[in-house]
This record gives structure tokens, C-alpha cells and sequence, in this order.
């Protein structure tokens, strides 16, 4: 598994949202300025967070994004599945995202990356936003 920079900085944003919980919206210029993320790009991530339903968006002059659930029930594995799909090293050994590959010609080397995406899986699933804030 390798993170994408839309993954990377999707979880900046949202670290950085969820150290600011307010009643307000923040501006996607404001994330981007404190979290070194260029603008537009951001935009994009933020939209595609809203479409998935972990923030909230208002126009406007006090527009923005905030949070649209509690920083204690997201976890690093849905974001990073939203924006990069499986944690598994290879399709044929994801749970959500299987599909052949080479790989499974070779039984034990199948094991140990089976291995790797438990472990992986596991601290990313148990992890959530306010544990790494």
C-alpha cells in the first residue's frame, strides 16, 4: 500500500478541521494556507469528502467545510480507501478490492502479503482523526 498525495492531504485537512472544531465553517483557503496544500487541489479533495458524507459545506462570505461527523468515529482506513482503494499490497489478497494477479502462483508468498494487509488494516481501521490530532 502507498498513499496518494489526494489520501495525504485529505487527512491534513481533516486533522486540521477537526483541531478547529468550531460551530463554523473553515475556508478551503485557510486549510490550504495552514497545511501547505495548494487550493485548487484541495477543493477537489474537499468536495469528493462531502460526497462521501465526513463533512458538511455552507456558501457564502462564512462558507466552508466542517466536520460532519465527530473526529472520534472517522477512521484512517476510510479516508485513505476513499481516495486510494485497497490496503492490501495487491488485489488478490484485498478484501474489498480483489482481483488476480501474478502473485497467487506462489502460495506462501501469498500468505505473507495477506499477512501485511491484516496488519496494515488493523492499525488503520483502529486509528481514528483524534488519535493522530
Amino acid at each position: 500500500m502507498k498513499l496518494t498525495t489526494r489520501s495525504e492531504y485529505a487527512l491534513l485537512a481533516l486533522i486540521y478541521m477537526a483541531r478547529q472544531q468550531t460551530d463554523g465553517y473553515i475556508s478551503v483557503q485557510k486549510i490550504a494556507e495552514a497545511q501547505e496544500i495548494p487550493a485548487k487541489f484541495l477543493e477537489q479533495i474537499l468536495l469528493a469528502l462531502r460526497r462521501a458524507a465526513y463533512l458538511r459545506s455552507s456558501k457564502g462570505k462564512r462558507g466552508g467545510f466542517r466536520l460532519a461527523r465527530s473526529p472520534q468515529e472517522i477512521t484512517l482506513a476510510e479516508i485513505v480507501r476513499l481516495f486510494d482503494g485497497a490496503l492490501a499490497p495487491t488485489e488478490s489478497v484485498s478484501k474489498h478490492f480483489y482481483g488476480p494477479t501474478p502473485v497467487e502462483k506462489e502460495p506462501r508468498l501469498l500468505g505473507v502479503l495477506r499477512e501485511m494487509r491484516d496488519y496494515i488494516a488493523t492499525r488503520m481501521e483502529s486509528t481514528v482523526l483524534s488519535d493522530v490530532m
